[in-house]
């Protein structure tokens, strides 16, 4: 008896872009584009970083560990929302469903931490620059990159369970591209207060608190910059952290609108348009930003073997 109440809906119904679907043939072929040269990028980046003796850095560390979780978070939302684009909808099983989800609140929770320790990385550098090779060494850039990774999966490991332990009932919709946290727990037929409840929890050392610190952080390093005698001084002290600030802003932007602000003045296709700007947008702009505003990684891609090769064709 218990069975038969537990189960009713075992796939659900993703419709995607359905006020595009006359365009769903061009909209494909542009994400497709977009992730292909997503997933090179990023690897270009991690290629760089490990292969060039010129970024053997802390800050680069970092930003090759943000390249895998942006690949990681691309990567679980681009094939499903590829085949959603292209059909004009898509069904998805109950389980994969859920693990999107908690692929996707991991991703995008080691996105916050790597942004912070990054931040953290910038403060040394510019704030307690005679301290900072002392201070930032390979030991602690490794535990900060590790606990980046565990934190997120831990914390998010309590979700997954709390998720599996959901009914869903019916219906089966959900109007959106990929399979969101607020959207699937709007189809279940248990009481979700609790996982509402943790998923506020959460956000508080995932989201808040990293923000928070990101954003003392850059108070400190705007007041130094603005305290250095040179204009050629304080341009090259910003030129550090311009392209860690440019992703901060775009990725907390989108983050925040879609899911700390009150959802009830969006329409859906609004928050599909927002969630696009860090699913598919910041993975892929991020390489760009990093490698258009940083001559290191400007210098180590003209000096790349496989970039020279390439070129002699």
């Amino acid at each position: 008896m218990l069975e038969e109440n537990q189960t009713t809906v075992t796939e659900f119904l993703l419709l995607g872009f359905q006020n595009l679907q006359s365009f769903n043939v061009a909209h494909f072929i542009l994400f497709l584009m977009i992730y292909i040269m997503t997933l090179a990028g990023n690897l270009l980046i991690i290629i760089l970083v490990s292969s060039s003796q010129s970024l053997k850095s802390p800050m680069y560390f970092f930003l090759c560990h943000l390249s895998l979780s942006d690949m990681l978070l691309t990567t679980n939302i681009a094939p499903t929302m590829l085949r959603v684009v292209l059909n004009g909808g898509g069904t998805i099983h109950v389980t994969g469903c859920i693990m999107q989800v908690n692929i996707h609140g991991v991703s995008a929770a080691v996105e916050c931490l790597l942004l912070t320790v990054m931040s953290y990385d910038r403060y040394l550098a510019i704030c307690n620059p005679l301290r900072y090779t002392s201070i930032m060494d390979l030991r602690l850039s490794l535990h900060l990159v590790t606990w980046s990774w565990l934190i997120a999966f831990m914390l998010i490991l309590s979700m997954l369970i709390r998720l599996f332990q959901l009914q869903f009932c019916g219906p089966h919709i959900i109007d959106h591209y990929f399979c969101d946290f607020d959207p699937l727990l709007e189809l279940s037929c248990s009481d979700t207060s609790i996982v509402k409840l943790e998923e506020f929890i959460l956000t508080l050392p995932l989201t808040v608190f990293p923000f928070v610190f990101i954003t003392s952080t850059y108070v400190s390093i705007s007041l130094t910059i603005l305290r250095i005698p040179s204009t050629t001084g304080r341009q090259k002290a910003f030129s550090t952290c311009s392209s860690h600030l440019t992703v901060v802003g775009t990725y907390y932007g989108s983050l925040i609108t879609v899911y700390m602000m009150p959802s009830r003045g969006h329409s859906f296709n609004i928050n599909k348009v927002l969630s696009l700007l860090y699913t598919v947008g910041t993975p892929f702009f991020n390489p760009i930003i990093y490698s258009l505003r940083n001559q290191e990684i400007k210098a180590a891609l003209i000096k790349c073997p496989f970039i020279r090769r390439s070129s002699s064709f």
